[in-house]
This record gives C-alpha cells, sequence and structure tokens, in this order.
C-alpha cells in the first residue's frame, strides 16, 4: 500500500443511518486511525494495525479529537456572504431589501470571484469541505464558483439561478436563456474535476410558466444533473404561489407539472407542506434540506423533523448562507436541535452529525463519496477539538460519553473548534 499520510485520534464511524436506524449505528472509536492514499480513504481502523500496515507513512496525532468526515452544506447561495446577518426582515423584503441588491454587483466577474473565494475560504475554516450553491443568474457567477472550488480542489454542487419576473431587470433572464445559459454551463462544468452542475430555478414566484417547463425540459435532457429550488419557506410566499399558479394543487404541484420533481430533486425549506405534497415527495424520492438558522432568523417556521422521517424521506442540512445567520455547520446542528425541541423531537449527537455530512451527501446522491470515512470515499476529513474553549473544556470535563462531549462542542462550539481541515486529502488547516 503506497500511503500518503496517516491521521490518529478518535474516529468517527458510520455503520447506518442514526436518524432512521437508531443510535448504535455511529460509533466513536478510541485510539483509531483514518490512512489516506491517493486523496482517497484507503483504510479507517485501529491505529496500531494501520501504522504497521504503512510503517513509513507521515503520521498526525490529534490524540482526543475527533477525527469525522468534513461537513456537506447541502444549500447556500454563496453570492449572499457579505450581507450574512442583515437585520429585520422576512422572505420577500429580504430578497427585495437585501439579496436582489448585492446579486446584481456579481455580474461583474471580478467582484464575482472575490465573493466565491471568500465564501470557500469561511466555510473550509469552520470544517466544510463540500456546498451545494445557488449562484446569481449571471453565468459569470456560476463560472467564478467553479473556477474558485476548483483551485481549492473541493467538490461543490451548483447552478444559475433562473428568473424571469418579479425581481429586478438586471437580474432577470428569459426562458430562452435560462435554458441555453444553463445547457452551456453545464457542459463547461458537470463532471469537471470535482464540480457538479445543479440546474436551479429559484423558485416559483420568480419564474414563468415557460420558464419552469424550460428547465423542465433541460432537466429531462440532463437527468444525472441535480435540482435545486425553494418550497414552502414561509406562509405568505405559499399564499403568493397559490396567486400566481391558479391552476396548481399545491405549491409542489407549479414544479411536478413541468417535470421538476423526482429523486434528484432537492427542495430547501419545505415547512409548510400539505398532505399530498408529503405523499409526493415521499413517492418520488425527492430530498428535503433543512435550514434551521434560516427559518428562525428570518421568521418562516419550525421545520417537521419528526413526522418527515417517519415517512422516509431523504434529508440534508444547511447553512442556507446569507438568510441562514451562520457559515458554520455546528451552529446549524444546534439550532436544528432546538427546532427539533420545539417540535417534540430532541435530536441525539450522533444523529446531528450525520445530517451535516452523510445525510447531506445522500441527499446530493454522493453517498460513499462525501460524508463519510469509509474506504474509497474522497479524502475531505474534518478534525474537531473537543475542549475547544474553556466554557466547553468544563463541560467535557463532566462528560459521562463520548457522545457528551461532542454534543457540547456541537451546541457551544464556532470555528475554534475546527482542529484541522484536510481536502482531497490535503491539510488546509
Amino acid at each position: 500500500m503506497q500511503a500518503d499520510h496517516l491521521l490518529t485520534g478518535r474516529v468517527l464511524v458510520w455503520d447506518g443511518a442514526p436518524l432512521r436506524d437508531g443510535r448504535d449505528v455511529a460509533r466513536i472509536e478510541e485510539d483509531w486511525g483514518v490512512l489516506i492514499a491517493e486523496n482517497q480513504i484507503a483504510v479507517t481502523g485501529p491505529a496500531d494495525m494501520l501504522r504497521q500496515a504503512a510503517p513509513d507513512v507521515t503520521e498526525t496525532a490529534y490524540g482526543r479529537d475527533l477525527i469525522c468526515p468534513g461537513f456537506v452544506d447541502a444549500h447556500v447561495h454563496f453570492p449572499q456572504t457579505r450581507i450574512i446577518a442583515s437585520w429585520g426582515k422576512r422572505l420577500i423584503d429580504w430578497l427585495n431589501t437585501y439579496t436582489f441588491p448585492e446579486e446584481m454587483r456579481l455580474e461583474d466577474p471580478a467582484y464575482a470571484a472575490a465573493v466565491a473565494g471568500e465564501y470557500l475560504d469561511l466555510v473550509v475554516k469552520h470544517g466544510t469541505t463540500t456546498v451545494a450553491s445557488f449562484c446569481t443568474s449571471h453565468p459569470a457567477s456560476v463560472d467564478a464558483f467553479f473556477e474558485a472550488a476548483e483551485r481549492r480542489e473541493m467538490r461543490v454542487y451548483a447552478g444559475k439561478t433562473c428568473m424571469d419576473r418579479n425581481a429586478p431587470d438586471a437580474l432577470c433572464d428569459t426562458a430562452i436563456r435560462a435554458y441555453d445559459e444553463s445547457r452551456a454551463l453545464i457542459e463547461r462544468w458537470h463532471g469537471r474535476g470535482r464540480a457538479s452542475y445543479v440546474i436551479t430555478p429559484r423558485f416559483s414566484p420568480t419564474s414563468s410558466q415557460d420558464q419552469l417547463e424550460a428547465l423542465g425540459a433541460l432537466w429531462t435532457a440532463h437527468p444525472d444533473c441535480l435540482m435545486q429550488t425553494h418550497l414552502s419557506e414561509q406562509i405568505d410566499e405559499v399564499d403568493w404561489v397559490a396567486s400566481l399558479f391558479p391552476d396548481a394543487r399545491d405549491y409542489l404541484d407549479t414544479y411536478e407539472a413541468v417535470g421538476l420533481l423526482g429523486e434528484r430533486a432537492l427542495f430547501g425549506h419545505a415547512i409548510h407542506l400539505t398532505p399530498r405534497e408529503i405523499d409526493r415527495i415521499a413517492e418520488t424520492g425527492a430530498a428535503l434540506v433543512h435550514c434551521p438558522t434560516s427559518n428562525t432568523f428570518i421568521g418562516s417556521g419550525l421545520f417537521d423533523m419528526g413526522g418527515l422521517t417517519a415517512r422516509g424521506i431523504p434529508f440534508g442540512l444547511a447553512t442556507d448562507t446569507g438568510g441562514g445567520s451562520s457559515f458554520s455547520m455546528l451552529r446549524t446542528m444546534a439550532a436544528a436541535y432546538e427546532i427539533g425541541q420545539l417540535r417534540g423531537r430532541a435530536l441525539h449527537a450522533s444523529e446531528l452529525l450525520w445530517l451535516a455530512t452523510e445525510g447531506s451527501a445522500e441527499a446530493l446522491h454522493a453517498k460513499g463519496r462525501i460524508g463519510t470515512l469509509a474506504p474509497g470515499a474522497e479524502a475531505d476529513i474534518c478534525v474537531l477539538d473537543l475542549a475547544s474553549t474553556e466554557a466547553i473544556a468544563q463541560r467535557t470535563r463532566q462528560a459521562e460519553t463520548v457522545w457528551d462531549e461532542v454534543f457540547a462542542t456541537i451546541m457551544m462550539g464556532d470555528d475554534r473548534a475546527v482542529r484541522s481541515v484536510w481536502v482531497a486529502g490535503e491539510r488546509r488547516i
């Protein structure tokens, strides 16, 4: 075995999905290691065994730190990096006051490149190694994002945000332009290195029937792409959709009727769903993406993790930068726990970590590739210091189990808890 590096410490192992299969399918093994070879996980197992298997390899010993998969953020808006944590607006006002003016600035390729690089560097510092992002309606913003990710060797998913109404003229395209520009971007970027293109209508209120139909046709022509959009984030948004699409059975039907519903679909938020919508999402295998800090920050509502889990629907977890108020998946896990408490479903630390890693990878149809330390996975790794601050350390000293230690870091941790980050087998932090 020609190994490149050995990381040793405590290692997080998935034997299943804790959210569906129970907590026992998650293990944290003491004095274990992860052997990296050619940018992939070669072997995971007891540290002594790996030292014997690769006696000459360089070892980085993390001691009591937790070696886990790099975090996977399944729904972000990188163009909103510089307006994160803007005060006091709900969804539609947020778009008009903050989002659209900032997104217009990304028509400038230099500005788009600066924001893309800034965003990716920020998330890596927080332990995130993969994101699925909305870009702006400008193809240059998509190029800027994929180019920045390519330089950093990051696995990313992204697409041009398509809109042809209810937005400033400078951000609107047309049905034909949305199709043609998206198709050209697919040809340029999809499957290039670690890049995957995602067909991206912003949401039904900003796309005409013609544009949604065009994007449905594009997805039919490129079925290996993912499709991402928003669904039922706020009640007034749901009412707005009903007024714009009077013949639709519900919000989901505005997508379903034009071929934008299927197992490779990602619907962000999905808080105010009807029984029919839940049935169709479950039947088609589409994934939902929980955005807890965003849902509380702009007052959207409380995601029903327990009820939707019972229907077998796949989930991702996401910061939703910049409606979401943090770049940190640790903070996002903490918010998911808090929302779960309000809905009567207290998520265990193992469930939260799974959502932020393999759960999001599963939603992105990348299970086995990212979000895990299993052999054959890409070597994207986050190492967490479980006593990163005085406040966390004093709690850790009282912990009865390792999961108590992990939970304290989830609830109180920030970028200081991120000891190290490896991307494509190379240490970046």
